[in-house]
């Protein structure tokens, strides 16, 4: 079976001079009960199973076609095959007929789409990670940095954890925001794993105004806070924009030397301005002091 397809390049290494033997045809399967053959994404590696003096085992052919027939001479071998982030190895023993080499490679696809509403959220909005936990630590091993969102990869079969993170375009640049998509899932070779990863989240403009509706005031230094105090972002500008996860803030403003805030909520898909009145300043208890990563 197949279900995703991965870009790389084909190309068959030349043999050593003396192997001009008999042809061994190599093909791999994703499951044991795969009756075809996997007809793309395989890197193919053989190599002779006679260590040199270093430990180190020469590389005698290598191949990215799907179903490669290799020549060799008698003797032991090493196949490797590897897909995504699967792999497998099998010593073979060529002879002076032709022969078939099938390795399966018990491994599964996973395939991820990130979600916000009933709208798709763009792939460079969102960075995917993927863990392989341990049993005291769901994020024991980061195996996958970055899995862009609707691509498929190959995994071995096994138990995985994902972290979505949404991201904020900013100029130059992303930043990450409070919104983070926690999942456990298992991938079952043979099989295609899909998920939706569902964000809650809505774009904040902010602005401090002199009355409601008023004209957003130049040079304004802003800091969200959650209810504890924890502080989300710094921004400056009249009238700067932020994605927050669903929930309740405090946005401080701070204008010639004088701090303003409110309270607002972020319901999920609602986008909307937020507005600060400049009347009322901040009791000093309430200033944000240092600010911590995003």
């Amino acid at each position: 079976m197949t279900f995703w397809r991965l870009a790389l390049p084909v190309f068959l290494l030349a043999c050593a001079p003396a192997c001009a033997g008999a042809p061994v045809t190599l093909s791999a399967v994703y499951a044991p009960s795969d009756s075809q053959p996997i007809r793309s994404g395989v890197t193919w590696r053989v190599f002779s199973a006679r260590a040199e003096a270093d430990g180190a085992y020469p590389l005698i052919a290598e191949s990215s076609e799907a179903t490669p027939v290799v020549p060799l001479d008698d003797g032991d071998y090493i196949v490797h095959a590897a897909c995504g982030l699967a792999g497998i190895a099998k010593r073979i023993t060529v002879g002076a007929a032709p022969m078939s080499q099938k390795l399966v490679m018990n491994a599964g696809g996973l395939k991820l789409a990130g979600m916000l509403g009933d709208a798709g959220i763009p792939p460079s909005k969102l960075v995917i990670q993927v863990y392989l936990p341990s049993s005291t630590d769901p994020e024991a091993k980061l195996i996958l940095p970055s899995l862009k969102a609707g691509e498929s990869v190959c995994l071995p079969e096994g138990n995985y954890h994902v972290v979505s993170k949404l991201m904020d375009a900013a100029v130059g640049g992303a930043n990450a925001t409070n919104s983070v998509i926690y999942a456990d899932l298992r991938v079952i070779a043979g099989k295609l794993t899909s998920g939706e990863l569902r964000h809650r989240a809505a774009t904040m403009t902010l602005k401090l105004v002199n009355a409601p509706g008023g004209e957003a005031l130049a040079n304004t230094a802003f800091s969200v806070l959650t209810p504890g105090g924890d502080v989300i972002r710094e921004m400056i500008g009249a009238f700067p924009s932020l994605v927050l996860a669903e929930g309740e803030y405090i946005a401080i403003a701070r204008h010639e030397n004088k701090t303003y805030q409110a309270t607002f909520r972020v319901h999920s898909g609602e986008d909307r301005d937020v507005e600060v009145l400049a009347q009322q300043p901040a009791p000093e208890g309430d200033k944000p002091q240092q600010a911590t990563p995003d």
